[in-house]
């Protein structure tokens, strides 16, 4: 669960109150990739939202990694739950990460050392207007 914690608290760098997430933010900062926070569930206690770098490649959007969070607001836990399909310049890497319930440990690992280095690169989202 210290994990866990930690992801939120990260998470809580870059969102002040995710329970005011607007449907989609994009965070562009200088010398980095554009981040896309895009939700896909609101619950009362939970919102489920994905996380990923946006990548142009010949004119289409690549999203990566694609995490998938779940927010536990009242408990401050937030979780990775899914990851999308990898951008086939980091297949290798994905294709290392054990598939056991350590897997969810690494991914969840993954993400908060993800959350700190993207807070280091400057990016923020803004609550939703209104």
């Amino acid at each position: 669960m210290t994990l866990y914690e930690s992801n939120y608290i990260r998470l809580g760098w870059l969102v002040d109150d995710p329970r005011r997430l607007a449907d989609r933010a994009v965070s562009e900062v200088r010398d980095d990739c554009p981040l896309e926070l895009s939700v896909v569930e609101r619950a009362p206690y939970t919102t489920t939202v994905t996380l990923s770098y946006l990548f142009d490649e010949s004119g289409a959007t690549i999203r990566d990694p694609g995490l998938e969070l779940r927010i536990y607001h009242d408990a401050r836990l937030t979780e990775v739950t899914a990851v999308g399909r990898p951008h086939a310049g980091l297949r290798h890497v994905h294709s290392r990460l054990p598939r056991s319930a350590d897997g969810r440990w690494s991914v969840n690992v993954l993400l908060n050392k993800w959350l700190e280095y993207c807070v280091e690169r400057g990016h923020r989202f803004a609550p939703a207007a209104g």
